[in-house]
């Protein structure tokens, strides 16, 4: 029945709500049923009162007196349990009422109440039951006191609608149909009207909790912003007037919040108009930053706001947030610095001197006041670094840059690109003779000595410069112009400053054409050796040749080896060209007999490769040719890059059988480290020593000496150089075994060389 009286089935519904109802919920039930418990309880004893009366004098007084008492008791104590709860069993640290407990406490008080008159309800006459059934049915609408808990409502009605229904059944044929209708129509009513009622309240109540828990959660969170320093709260009316702003921004202007409200917004904030401009525009805004003076400092703020818009649709002010930033600003400065400065020397990095040098461009095609770049390079630095160690060599380099500094002052912006290399960006280079001048003392600043930790290092400097925008338009264009000067520089003897000019762009735009020209060379076989004799210092019998490449251009003519040599090294085409070399002379050594032997010079770009053993073992067996016909001359230059490589590349050769002759011995710094790896088996005196022995007694000293430590290693020497009869017979005597020069013959082609070897050359070599 009270399914059926339930409006959409809610009953069950309603009970489960409360059995899931979250703690808030359950706070303001208890509340609510505290609240309520006087009625419900004086609904109780008011309804047991007219039952009594109604059936004074029918029934039994002492059963009526007693069970009257009993109900205003229980209901008493019940009201005064249900409103102690409402106080102790609510909020975080109450404990929690079980729905169970409050259901029961429905049940007992209304079985209490319904125990009498269903008791006696079949023994009363008609008239009597009438009443007592009208009683009954009107008590359901007590059931109003527990609405605020559906499920105690729920089991409310059901007991009285249950026990109603019982008496009516036993009293059915003496009540009259039409009261038993007006009786159940009233408890159908109130049945009706107290679960609607439950419903709604029920609902009610949740909104109210879920809106309270939200606006609480919302006001934790606020206030949780506004602690924890992650930012502040403002909100101003329609005329920018500060209406509310957050303790930490009072804080941080210095100003208790009594001097703020009411005051204009943007000039609190020193008057910054960016912000009177967005707030003017009436528009949502984010991440405004400002700049902000305060008795802390200089901080940076970031806003961001809403406008305030009215249910009519008038605009109100704004609201929003705000945070300080200065720290994080801070961080990105520090982040831009690293990222623009070279860590070890503290100047502006490779990528910020390009910057540099770019707006210094801009402002010299503005102005038509020149601007200069110079590119600087280290000279002799590579050995410091392999010789004292790393530490000393960033020792000198942050000496570099002292003094780089020093020197240009305020005229210029020094940067360091990286290794030893140094840019110098010159906005105002308008003067030409100071630019020259400034180069000029930068490199006898550079060469002055330096001290670390009491050891003496001296380094120098050579520099490229060029102008800006008569030499380039752009900055990549500046940049090669002046990397050009940097390599004529270099090439020049090194210390010394050169500046870029059409020469050498020709002389680039050459060198770019010649690197074409090899590489055609290569392809159509324009390249072919020639042959110098080796002759025997004792007996002067030709014993061998050394294998020279020459190069006879179609246009260009001969080109000398030192020019296409470098190129061929620095743009990779040496390895071509050294295995056309190695194959060359394997051919022509294995057309002579086996006492001739053919020497070739290896590029220090070409002793690195691992594959060269491989290549020279394959042209040995190509030819069928003993490995001992052929021998390597390098020069000291091949150790100063890897020598643990070029060492192994060279044992593996001498494991062929090979011969490795050490060339211009003398000539370098660190040649006798190497002797005693046990590689060479030949020394080559520099034909400078040679030529000069005759004038300079110090250099027939030297020739000894190297004739004795070739000895020492058992080792044979060889004199490059030797031009005259008396150059001959001084390097005999000095005990040089084998002799090289124009004395015996002039670089010959393979034809006139072969002519020598079968001996028809044996004359001249003789005279």
């Amino acid at each position: 029945m009270i399914a059926a009286r339930l409006p959409d089935g809610d009953s069950l519904a309603l009970a489960k709500d409360a059995d899931k109802a979250s703690s808030p919920l359950k706070d303001v039930q208890l509340i609510s049923r505290g609240q309520l418990a006087p009625f419900f309880a004086a609904a109780n004893v008011v309804a047991a009162l007219l039952f009594s009366a109604a059936l004074w004098g029918s029934a039994q007084t002492h059963l009526l007196i007693g069970w009257t008492a009993l109900i205003a008791m229980v209901n008493f104590i019940a009201m005064r349990w249900a409103q102690s709860q409402a106080v102790k069993c609510v909020g975080r640290s109450g404990r929690a009422v079980p729905q169970w407990m409050m259901v029961g406490d429905v049940l007992a008080r209304a079985l209490l109440w319904l125990s009498l008159p269903v008791y006696l309800f079949d023994g009363l006459q008609p008239s009597d039951q009438v009443v007592a059934g009208s009683v009954i049915a009107g008590i359901g609408a007590a059931g109003l006191g527990l609405v605020v808990v559906p499920a105690c409502a729920i089991a409310w009605m059901t007991s009285f609608t249950v026990g109603l229904c019982a008496s009516l059944l036993l009293a059915r044929t003496s009540i009259p149909f039409q009261h038993m209708l007006s009786i159940l129509f009233t408890l159908g009513m109130s049945t009706v009207g107290v679960l609607t009622v439950a419903r709604w309240a029920f609902n009610q109540l949740k909104t109210s909790a879920d809106m309270g828990s939200q606006s609480e959660s919302a006001s934790l969170l606020l206030q949780e912003y506004e602690q924890r320093g992650v930012g502040w709260l403002w909100q101003v009316d329609a005329e920018n007037r500060v209406v509310y702003i957050s303790s930490r921004m009072s804080a941080l202007l210095g100003k208790p919040s009594n001097q703020i409200l009411g005051h204009s917004l943007p000039s609190l904030l020193g008057g910054n108009a960016e912000l009177g401009r967005v707030l003017l525009e009436k528009q949502p805004f984010n991440s405004l930053e400002m700049e902000l003076k305060t008795a802390r400092g200089t901080r940076w703020v970031s806003m961001a706001g809403d406008p305030i818009i009215d249910t009519a649709g008038r605009f109100e002010g704004f609201r929003g947030v705000g945070s300080d930033i200065t720290d994080v600003r801070q961080t990105q400065e520090r982040l831009t610095h690293l990222a623009n400065v070279d860590v070890l020397s503290g100047l502006p990095n490779r990528g910020r001197v390009r910057q540099l040098l770019g707006e210094a461009l801009r402002t010299a095609t503005v102005s038509n006041v020149p601007c200069a770049i110079m590119f600087l390079d280290l000279d002799g630095f590579k050995p410091v670094n392999d010789t004292f160690g790393h530490p000393k060599g960033d020792a000198v380099l942050q000496a570099v840059a002292k003094r780089l500094c020093d020197e240009v002052g305020p005229n210029g912006h020094v940067g360091r690109l990286g290794g030893d290399e140094f840019a110098i960006v010159i906005p105002d280079a308008q003067s030409r003779n100071k630019v020259e001048q400034l180069a000029d003392r930068i490199i006898m600043a550079v060469a002055e000595p330096y001290m670390i930790d009491q050891i003496e290092i001296r380094i120098g400097v050579s520099i490229g410069c060029a102008f800006g925008p008569i030499d380039g338009a752009t900055v990549d264009d500046l940049i090669l112009k002046a990397d050009l000067a940097l390599y004529e520089a270099k090439g020049a003897g090194r210390g010394i400053a050169r500046y870029f000019s059409s020469e050498l762009q020709f002389e680039q735009e050459d060198r770019v054409r010649l690197e074409s020209d090899i590489r055609q060379a290569i392809d159509l076989k324009q390249f072919h050796l020639a042959f110098q004799p080796l002759v025997n210092a004792k007996t002067k019998k030709l014993v061998g040749f050394e294998a020279l490449l020459r190069w006879n251009h179609p246009q260009r003519g001969f080109v000398p080896p030192n020019v296409f040599i470098p190129v061929a090294e620095e743009t990779g085409l040496m390895a071509a060209l050294g295995e056309f070399v190695i194959d060359e002379a394997c051919r022509a050594a294995a057309s002579w007999p086996e006492p001739i032997t053919v020497a070739l010079n290896i590029s220090p770009k070409q002793i690195i490769l691992p594959a060269l053993p491989n290549i020279v073992a394959q042209a040995l067996a190509r030819y069928r040719l003993p490995g001992n016909r052929i021998e390597l001359e390098v020069t000291e230059g091949v150790f100063l890059d890897d020598s643990n490589r070029t060492l192994d590349v060279l044992g593996r050769l001498r494991a062929l059988g090979v011969g490795i002759a050490l060339d211009d011995f003398g000539t370098g710094y660190s040649s006798i480290g190497y002797l005693n790896k046990a590689v060479f088996h030949k020394l080559k005196i520099d034909g400078s020593f040679v030529r000069e022995a005759g004038n300079k007694a110090g250099n027939v000293a030297i020739i000894q000496s190297i004739v004795q430590l070739a000895k020492s290693f058992r080792m044979s020497v060889t004199a490059e150089g030797v031009e005259t009869a008396e150059d001959f017979e001084r390097m005999r005597d000095l005990g040089c075994d084998t002799i090289q020069g124009y004395l015996f013959g002039k670089p010959l082609s393979y034809d006139r060389a072969n002519q020598m070897v079968l001996g028809l050359g044996a004359k001249r070599m003789a005279g």
